[in-house]
């Protein structure tokens, strides 16, 4: 991705004017501002809800299924799914559900279960191929050394992530399989290492309960399990189950509240580097029947050294050093934005996704009033510009929280005539 090469970008000295030769420090000037603007274009261009999206249609995703299992037939590309997919019929197409700026992501059904398809790209083609394959033969890719394959799988996960990954952390992406359809594996296999996403979820899996394992790929797309996500047209911004009543809601949106407390903190020092969350949105989030919150789109997630390359760029006030909800400061005499994170995870949550709970005097209204009070004021500190004690603010807000659940538990008596009225209408 253009992110990933434009920050660390370095030009070789060349030729410029009419035959002299740019100085090495203008040169490298030149190169840093430049990667510096191609960086935020190409992020910009990818993730700014002001630029339209493609139209997403069944015709076209089906097309571009069927385009997937030809390449499949023809041994270009290969993958675990691609037999399911192309030739047993166990992973059939369902719907569209969006297609951004090149990404497409489709909901299908694998065996019962339902799963989403997701690629950067719309055609395999479009990704660079494996130099190493060069010159190999269709059935090729056999005898390729494992030590080789994994450096140049280890160094686009670098590029992806920022850091290099854990040792033992590639052996979950297959580089050992062989077999037959090796060369098209192989070809997928570094295909889908130009995603971000699959290289960062192939990582976390079975490390995180609050990212979807991958489940499999066919070329250039791979599966993830289908989670409803949020919205802001839910009246708790996440479908939360059975209405319940107010109480019921109250319960369910205070056990979801402590998942993202909880999320939070294992994204914050659970990792050898913090993972920071840029694009905190109720879409981007799921929640499981146990209230367990899923980050399901983690275009925006960056690992600590990641994070500290995207903000660190030239700018002129501190405005120019927010990256969506990741923000940075302005050093006015050097004119570059600090590379540590001026706000946090914590913060960009309370504010997005809290104060729709709590901030207002409704929210949470079958809680008693001075416990509300205390939740009110907390989310207010916690989403407020410039906020300190990140660890302190969080620990008051999971007693409150845990506090509004023994409160609601306590209060379930049953009523005389009938269950606790409806909540239609009003805030949990």
């Amino acid at each position: 991705m253009a992110r990933a090469r434009a920050a660390g970008a370095r030009g070789r000295p060349r030729r410029c004017g009419l035959g002299g030769r740019c100085g090495r420090r203008a040169l490298l000037a030149c190169a840093a501002w430049t990667a510096g603007w191609v960086l935020a274009a190409a992020l910009l261009l990818r993730a700014h809800p002001g630029v339209p999206s493609e139209r997403c249609t069944d015709e076209k995703s089906r097309r571009i299924l069927a385009a997937l299992c030809q390449d499949y037939r023809g041994g270009t590309l290969g993958g675990d799914l691609c037999e399911d997919l192309c030739e047993a019929g166990q992973l059939r197409y369902r719907r569209c559900l969006y297609y951004e700026r090149g990404k497409k992501v489709l909901q299908a059904d694998w065996r019962g279960r339902p799963v989403v398809l997701k690629s950067k790209e719309e055609a395999f083609s479009s990704f660079p191929p494996l130099g190493l394959l060069d010159g190999q033969p269709e059935a090729g890719g056999q005898d390729l050394p494992e030590a080789e394959l994994l450096v140049l799988a280890a160094g686009e996960a670098r590029s992806a992530l920022g850091l290099e990954p854990a040792e033992g952390g590639l052996g979950r992406l297959g580089l050992a399989r062989r077999g037959p359809r090796r060369r098209g594996q192989l070809a997928s296999l570094w295909a889908l290492l130009q995603q971000e996403e699959f290289v960062l979820l192939s990582l976390l899996r079975g490390r995180s309960p609050h990212a979807p394992p991958v489940l499999g790929s066919c070329g250039h797309f791979y599966a993830v399990e289908h989670l409803a996500a949020g919205s802001p047209g839910h009246r708790a911004l996440f479908p939360l189950g059975p209405d319940g009543g107010r109480r019921g809601q109250a319960r369910a949106v205070s056990g979801v509240a402590l998942s993202f407390l909880d999320m939070v903190r294992h994204f914050d020092h659970d990792f050898a580097h913090r993972l920071h969350l840029c694009d905190v949105k109720p879409e981007n989030f799921a929640i499981r029947s146990d209230f367990t919150v899923v980050a399901i789109d983690v275009d925006m997630a960056f690992f600590e050294p990641k994070m500290r390359e995207i903000l660190e760029q030239n700018c002129t006030r501190d405005e120019d050093c927010n990256f969506f909800d990741c923000f940075s400061k302005c050093d006015l005499r050097a004119h570059r934005c600090g590379a540590q994170r001026a706000n946090s995870n914590l913060q960009v949550v309370c504010d997005k996704i809290f104060r729709h709970w709590f901030s207002s005097p409704r929210g949470t209204s079958v809680v008693s009033g001075p416990l509300r009070g205390q939740l009110r004021a907390a989310v207010q500190e916690c989403a407020a510009p410039g906020a300190q004690g990140a660890p302190r603010v969080l620990g008051r807000l999971r007693s409150l929280l845990q506090a509004a659940l023994w409160e609601l538990r306590d209060s379930e008596e049953p009523r005389p005539g009938g269950e606790e009225p409806s909540a239609q209408g009003s805030s949990p």
